[in-house]
């Protein structure tokens, strides 16, 4: 363990990568939460940061030769947001309307946007040469700009600590939050309140899709400056698991966020140094989030058993 913390403090362009690898991983992980306050499951923020990672990267070389790369980046940071919450809304839509499981949508929406993604890169979105699944690099003007010169760090980690206040005050200071988390604790509570939970179904997955997407934006444009066939293809579930290991909450998510991103970093670098398998990174993590769901599991049961206790206490009373 000395060797995995102390190897990431051994030169600034290692220590700056936490932060690179952290920067997807709020995104994805606020994907989960936020529908997560509604008492709903977004499995598929893969799938949308994935539809994000293609609009980031089409619009970017359509854009990067006809308009200046700062408008440029902000065109397509709009188009993924607007596209990425599209993606997401349709599967709230699909709650509200019919009912369907979003567990089981968001899930297989993700194979969806995979196969999107791999028929485009060996189509219109395929480099010029055509012999590999990956498109062109783009222009340095339409690269996220470095923060810490001779790094990979980009403003894109700045975006996402940003995001991830204003997803917190969204849920905690504004009457949409209040309504989102009201549905959560119960739908049909809510709608005696007046509150149409339908259409909140179809808003938390706009905006969670959006949110995941535009980690893809930030990921082509501030890290690969271009789109490979499989790349980051556990984004998603380690998402999740951070969300979870910070209880929903989005300041919670930067910390956990920043911890993965250093197992990850130091996982790489412990491999190079001492020749264990970086793979072990993956086990430690996998460990860490099968406990944390663990210990959510057991902490629910407990405050039913506690629940229970107080009704059977108030009624023999």
């Amino acid at each position: 363990m000395g060797t995995l913390f102390g190897s990431l403090f051994r030169d600034s362009y290692t220590f700056a990568d936490i932060f690179v690898k952290a920067t997807p991983l709020m995104f994805t992980a606020l994907a989960f939460a936020f529908t997560f306050q509604a008492n709903l499951f977004n499995i598929g923020a893969q799938g949308q940061f994935y539809i994000g990672a293609i609009t980031a990267v089409g619009c970017s070389l359509f854009l990067q030769d006809k308009l200046p790369g700062a408008l440029t980046l902000v065109l397509t940071g709009v188009l993924t947001i607007l596209l990425g919450g599209l993606w997401g809304g349709m599967i709230g839509w699909l709650k509200a309307k019919f009912n369907a499981n979003e567990f089981l949508v968001s899930m297989m929406s993700t194979y969806v946007a995979l196969a999107l993604m791999n028929y485009l890169l060996r189509t219109f979105l395929m480099e010029t040469k055509g012999e590999y699944p990956q498109t062109d690099p783009l222009d340095t003007a339409v690269w996220l700009q470095t923060i810490i010169p001779g790094t990979r760090l980009h403003t894109g980690f700045v975006l996402a600590v940003l995001t991830c206040i204003g997803i917190w005050l969204l849920l905690y200071k504004t009457p949409l939050g209040f309504r989102i988390r009201a549905v959560g604790q119960g739908k049909d509570a809510a709608a005696m309140a007046g509150i149409n939970y339908k259409t909140l179904y179809i808003v938390a997955f706009f905006v969670s899709g959006a949110l995941a997407a535009f980690g893809g934006f930030a990921e082509v444009n501030g890290v690969q400056h271009m789109l490979v066939q499989g790349f980051n293809p556990d984004v998603g579930a380690a998402g999740i698991g951070i969300a979870i290991l910070a209880n929903g909450n989005p300041i919670g998510i930067i910390f956990a966020s920043i911890l993965f991103g250093a197992l990850k970093v130091g996982g790489t670098i412990m491999g190079q140094l001492s020749g264990i398998p970086s793979s072990i990174t993956e086990l430690m993590l996998g460990s860490v989030m099968v406990f944390v769901i663990l210990a959510y599991f057991v902490r629910e049961k407990m405050e039913e058993r506690r629940e229970k206790a107080k009704l059977k206490k108030a009624v023999s009373a």
